[in-house]
C-alpha cells in the first residue's frame, strides 16, 4: 500500500522512461517527483500522465527571481495539477511572500486548490567544504533554520532541507510545517552526489513529513522490491 510521505524522484530522460517506472511501481507508489531534467525535455505532458494515474505530483523547478516574475511563474503553473511547487528560499522574503499571496489568490479565484509552496533551504549536495568556499562563515545548519523560519513568516507551507537538520527545523518552525527531505539513502545504497543524507526511518524520526528517493530505487535490480523495504521501514516509524 503506498505511503504518500514517500516521493519518487522521476529524474529519468523520456516519457517512456517515466511510464515503465510508473508501471512497474505501480499502487505502491503515490507521489512523484518531476525536476528540471524531466520537465525541461518532455514538458508539460509527463505532469497529465501522472495526473491521468491519479498521483500526486511535486513539481521541482526551484524557482528564483524577482517576486512578481517567480509569483506569476508559479501561477502558470498551476493549470498543470501539481500538488506541490517550490522555490529557493535564498531569493528572500519578499519574493517567497509574493508567491505565496498570487498563488493562494489565484487559486480562489480559479476555484481550485492551491499547491503547497515549499522552500528550498540549501542543497543537500553541498557540504561543509563547499559551504566555506562559497564564503558563508557560519554553519550550514544555522542558515538553514534561517532559512525555514523566513519561509514560515512569508507563509510558505514547508521548506526542503537535508534530514540532518530537519529536528532543528521541527524544533524551529512547529508541528504543521512541511519539511520535504531529498538525500535519503537507504542502509547500503550509494551515496552518489550527496553530502547531507540520512537512512527513511532516521530522517522520519529527525521530523521529516516527506522522504525524496530517486536513484536508490530506479537503479535497483528490482524497483518495486526496494520501494516495498523502503515502506516497510517507513512502517516504523
Amino acid at each position: 500500500m503506498a505511503d504518500p510521505r514517500l516521493i519518487v524522484a522521476l529524474d529519468v530522460h523520456s516519457m517512456e522512461d517515466v511510464r515503465a517506472l510508473v508501471e512497474t511501481l505501480g499502487a505502491s507508489v503515490s507521489y512523484y517527483k518531476v525536476g528540471m531534467e524531466l520537465y525541461y525535455r518532455v514538458g508539460p505532458e509527463v505532469l497529465s500522465y501522472l495526473h491521468g494515474q491519479g498521483k500526486s505530483i511535486f513539481l521541482d523547478l526551484k524557482l528564483h527571481d524577482i517576486p512578481n516574475t517567480v509569483a506569476e511563474g508559479l501561477c502558470s503553473l498551476m493549470h498543470l495539477h501539481a500538488d506541490m511547487m517550490n522555490v529557493h528560499a535564498s531569493g528572500g522574503y519578499e519574493m517567497m511572500w509574493t508567491a505565496a499571496e498570487k498563488v493562494r489568490e489565484q487559486a480562489k479565484r480559479d476555484g481550485i486548490v492551491a499547491p503547497k509552496l515549499i522552500a528550498v533551504t540549501i542543497l543537500t549536495s553541498i557540504g561543509g567544504d563547499d559551504w566555506k568556499e562559497m564564503g558563508f562563515s557560519q554553519e550550514i545548519r544555522e542558515q538553514v533554520i534561517r532559512f525555514a523560519q523566513l519561509a514560515q513568516k512569508a507563509g510558505m507551507d514547508g521548506v526542503v532541507a537535508s534530514p540532518q537538520e530537519a529536528s532543528a527545523i521541527r524544533e524551529a518552525c512547529g508541528p504543521e510545517f512541511l519539511i520535504v527531505t531529498p538525500g535519503i539513502r537507504p542502509a547500503g545504497a550509494d551515496v552518489d552526489d550527496q553530502s547531507r543524507i540520512a537512512t527513511p526511518s532516521s530522517a522520519l524520526q529527525n521530523g521529516a513529513t516527506h522522504l525524496v528517493v530517486g536513484r536508490p530505487i530506479r537503479s535497483a535490480e528490482d524497483p518495486k522490491a526496494a520501494v516495498e523495504a523502503i515502506l516497510r521501514e517507513m512502517e516504523r516509524v
